[in-house]
């Protein structure tokens, strides 16, 4: 299934997209909750599938919806820094030997369609294409043998990144949590539609229609499964949680001259069996 979250009529609420249209989960059944993240806090993702099977209603058009974050509100939202090897030589770091976790806030996500924003206080506004995982139920000490079980799915995430603000500290948080900076959809891919482990995957990262990133997520330095096993060493995963795995190399800052996103620029990002992660660029407002 292809889960999403969108704005219809002015009320945010998920769905199941089927080819052109989008079915509301309110449609596929009285019993279903209208959000994502209560979906897989209920167990639903089954009962989701069996509703669908059983539908012969019809949809809403695409065009007549709004993207909205995939989840807008996770309870958390990891990043792993630094996670292909190319891209850890590329800015002059060794491989690292544990994972370089970070975290997002939700001001800082925007979905699909949405338009990144350049604060007013930086031109250093660079991209990071990445394949995140969301938790479909709640998991401490996992396995890397039993790992999977609790992924409900694959999406996009865009990690556009303020570089000076990154820089200026060993911690990243502030560079990585601008408001509007880390696109989030279009869509929640099940596990099972997918390799286990969203093994052998090939991500691109396209800006204005020019390939900038391409790596394949057999070059994970730590694989889903062993993100999760090492996560769950020190946190309950919960339904809803998101990590996003890390990006490739190609980012802007470690080109000659240095790329960074302005405004009017286009970013795509795109994995087959997943999709497509589209969004402009525009200057803050304030």
């Amino acid at each position: 299934m292809r889960l999403m979250t969108f704005i219809h009529d002015g009320v945010t609420q998920a769905g199941v997209r089927c080819e052109n249209a989008v079915i509301p989960l309110s449609r596929l059944s009285p019993d279903l909750p209208d959000d994502l993240k209560s979906l897989l806090q209920q167990g639903l993702l089954a009962d989701t599938r069996s509703a669908l099977d059983e539908f012969t209603g019809e949809g809403v058009p695409l065009e007549e919806i709004q993207y909205e974050v995939l989840i807008p509100q996770p309870g958390k939202f990891a990043c792993i820094g630094r996670n292909y090897a190319a891209h850890a030589a590329e800015g002059g770091a060794d491989v690292p030997t544990f994972p370089e976790v970070f975290f997002r806030g939700a001001t800082s996500l925007l979905p699909h369609q949405g338009a990144i924003i350049r604060p007013q206080c930086s031109e250093m506004l660079d991209f990071e294409g990445e394949i995140a995982f969301v938790i479909g139920k709640r998991c401490r000490h996992a396995s890397e043998e039993n790992a999977l079980e609790f992924v409900a799915g694959y999406s996009l995430f865009h990690d556009a990144t303020l570089r000076d603000y990154q820089k200026a500290s060993s911690q990243w948080t502030v560079g990585k949590n601008f408001d509007g900076t880390g696109a989030f959809g279009p869509e929640l891919v099940t596990a099972d539609e997918l390799p286990d482990g969203a093994a052998g995957l090939i991500l691109t990262t396209h800006l204005n229609g020019e390939l900038m990133q391409e790596g394949n997520t057999d070059h994970l330095i730590f694989s889903v499964r062993r993100l999760i096993a090492i996560l769950s060493e020190a946190m309950t995963l919960e339904p809803g949680d998101v990590v996003s795995t890390g990006t490739p190399s190609g980012v802007g800052f470690a080109r000659t001259p240095p790329v960074w996103l302005k405004p009017g620029d286009i970013v795509d990002i795109e994995v087959p069996g997943i999709g497509k992660l589209s969004n402009t660029v525009e200057e803050e407002s304030v």
